[in-house]
């Protein structure tokens, strides 16, 4: 086997996580490699059928089968996950994720989670603390420190340890922002209304909440999401004959060619 059209040599980074050494390698290479941030394109090839094979179906069936529950146990893994990201990065790719509008629903589901955790802490503890404004910003880390975590999982799909760490600090520079807003919200209304009762005050807190919102979803899909790099592609090859461009073939041979979008 061969991976061509890669000068670097960075997609072929992922062929020593496969495990497979029979039929389900392809499979598995095409998982991980999509999992790298590839795509996959699909290029013809000539095919001979041996009347006279020897391949046992039912077994090849069954070794397919445990294959596909190793890799999906393989890729729960923080170790699989972390190292897929490091050859992302390191081909300067994009975390592959989902597009801006799916981006966006999910934003706003977890938005309004957490937008009714800060708020509902924040009832819950303005009068046990005395304080709106510490109230607040207890609320307001709790609720800021889950959304983090919640968009960083589901929103733009970042998985294992790495830069977990860095990426809450990043949320935390968000809370800061949003602490910010909502506690010159409540003393703008302090100074016009000193005695406003609690139900003012957390509509407050809510309005201000919205206005950090459209701030917080830039700045952390600029920190999670990365860029993406120009388009190039390398390919697998079985063939005997080095092939740096897809093209017909005139021997049975398997072609596929992994594709950075």
């Amino acid at each position: 086997m061969r991976i061509q059209g890669d000068p670097g040599r960075r997609g072929a980074r992922a062929a020593p996580l496969v495990e497979d050494t029979s039929w389900f390698f392809d499979t598995e290479l095409l998982v991980l490699a999509e999992r790298c941030g590839l795509r996959i394109h699909e290029v013809p090839v000539d095919w001979y059928d041996d009347p006279d094979s020897r391949v046992d179906i039912v077994r090849t069936a069954a070794d397919d089968l445990a294959g596909i529950r190793r890799v999906r146990r393989s890729l729960r893994q923080s170790t699989t996950r972390d190292e897929l990201t490091r050859i992302n990065r390191a081909m300067g790719r994009r975390r592959p994720g989902a597009r801006l509008g799916t981006q966006l629903a999910r934003f706003a589901t977890i938005g309004v989670g957490s937008t009714v955790l800060h708020l509902g802490l924040f009832a819950a503890l303005r009068l046990p603390l005395g304080s709106a404004m510490l109230a607040n910003l207890v609320a307001l880390l709790v609720a800021t420190i889950a959304n983090t975590a919640a968009n960083r999982a589901w929103t733009f799909e970042v998985r294992g340890a790495q830069d977990r760490l860095k990426h809450q600090l990043q949320g935390l520079t968000i809370f800061g922002i949003t602490w910010a807003a909502t506690s010159l919200g409540l003393l703008a209304l302090h100074a016009l209304a000193p005695t406003a009762p609690v139900a003012v005050e957390t509509a407050v807190v809510a309005v201000m909440n919205v206005v950090s919102t459209l701030v917080r979803f830039v700045a952390l899909r600029a920190w999670m999401g990365g860029e993406q790099t120009d388009a190039g592609y390398f390919v697998i090859d079985a063939a005997d004959q080095p092939r740096t461009e897809p093209g017909p073939v005139s021997e049975p041979t398997t072609r596929l060619a992994l594709v950075q979008e």
